[in-house]
C-alpha cells in the first residue's frame, strides 16, 4: 500500500530539473516522486519532439504554449494553455511535440493502471 502524503506546499520550479533529449529539442523535468505518484513540471523547448511512443497513463495540464499529442495511429490532438488530457496506462501510444516553448503539469502514477 502506498505511503500517505502529508500536507505540503511545493514550488516545483525550485526542484533541480533533469534534462531529457527528444529527437529534436529538450524537455526539462522538475520532478517530485512519491510512492506510486509522480508530479512533474515539464518544460519543452521550442521545436521539441519526443524520442519515443509512450504507453504510460498521464494527467497533462498545459500551463503555457501549445502541445500536439500525436497518436501512433496518425491522429493528433492539440492542447492549449488551460486544457488538460487524461489517459490510463496502455490506452494509447502517444508522443509530444511543439513548435514553441510549452510548460506542462504532468501527474502520473499507480492510480492510472487499468486492471487486466
Amino acid at each position: 500500500m502506498p505511503q500517505p502524503i502529508p500536507f505540503q506546499t511545493i514550488s516545483l520550479q525550485d526542484i533541480a530539473p533533469s534534462t531529457h533529449h527528444g529527437t529534436s529539442g529538450d524537455a526539462l523535468w522538475h520532478t517530485l516522486q512519491f510512492d506510486g505518484l509522480r508530479v512533474r513540471l515539464v518544460e519543452y523547448s521550442e521545436g521539441y519532439c519526443a524520442d519515443h511512443w509512450c504507453q504510460k497513463g498521464h494527467i497533462v495540464h498545459c500551463l503555457s504554449g501549445t502541445l500536439t499529442s500525436e497518436m501512433e495511429d496518425g491522429t493528433a490532438h492539440e492542447l492549449r494553455a488551460g486544457m488538460t488530457y487524461i489517459v490510463s496506462d496502455d490506452m494509447s501510444s502517444h508522443r509530444s511535440r511543439c513548435a514553441e516553448k510549452v510548460q506542462l503539469l504532468i501527474i502520473d502514477g499507480d492510480f492510472l493502471n487499468r486492471p487486466l
